[in-house]
């Protein structure tokens, strides 16, 4: 084994070790069996990749190295709606009930009361967990409103929570 070929199966040995990343170690491990001598059929069995992925990461190593390994940004399904598009809805939701914009006595935006207005006015679908991904890109967060009442007495809530409820949930048995 030439000199060259021992530093590059150190290096790789190196880099697996330090990564906590299970799919850089996959591409680690990959090269450095097929620096070792394994085929990349013997690879594939091994590691449980399809050929094709096998060949991506050694030809990727074999053209840049250790940096060819590293996973770019995946680039995801581009988007449904404008720039444009995504700011009018964000300044609907934040200045707007859905009840302003024609949802019947609808006082608290929903994800699927944001999906509706989405299709209505763009004429695009999103699933509730699309949704939600939107808000979050778009800076916002979702979350249920809960009710307190802010001049509440707590005398009269403790009477009601330790007497006058446990008392009603009685009649109902």
């Amino acid at each position: 084994m030439t000199h060259s070929r021992q530093h590059e199966l150190e290096t790789l040995l190196a880099a697996m070790k330090t990564t906590k990343d299970k799919r850089m170690y996959e591409r680690y491990q990959a090269v450095y069996f097929y620096l070792q001598g394994y085929s990349k059929k013997e690879i594939t069995t091994m590691i449980g990749r399809s050929k094709k992925t096998i060949y991506n990461y050694v030809n990727a190593y074999e053209e840049k190295g250790l940096e060819g390994l590293i996973m770019g940004q995946s680039p995801g399904a581009p988007r449904k709606l404008t720039s444009e598009q995504e700011r009018e809805l964000a300044q609907v939701i934040t200045t707007q009930l859905p009840v302003d914009v024609g949802f019947a006595a609808k006082h608290n935006w929903t994800l699927k009361i944001i999906a509706a207005l989405i299709k209505r006015e763009w004429n695009q679908t999103y699933t509730l967990r699309g949704v939600s991904r939107l808000l979050h890109d778009l800076g916002l967060n979702y979350m249920k409103p809960t009710y307190t009442l802010a001049k509440a007495d707590p005398m009269k809530q403790k009477e009601f929570v330790e007497e006058t409820f446990p008392a009603y949930k009685k009649t109902l048995k």
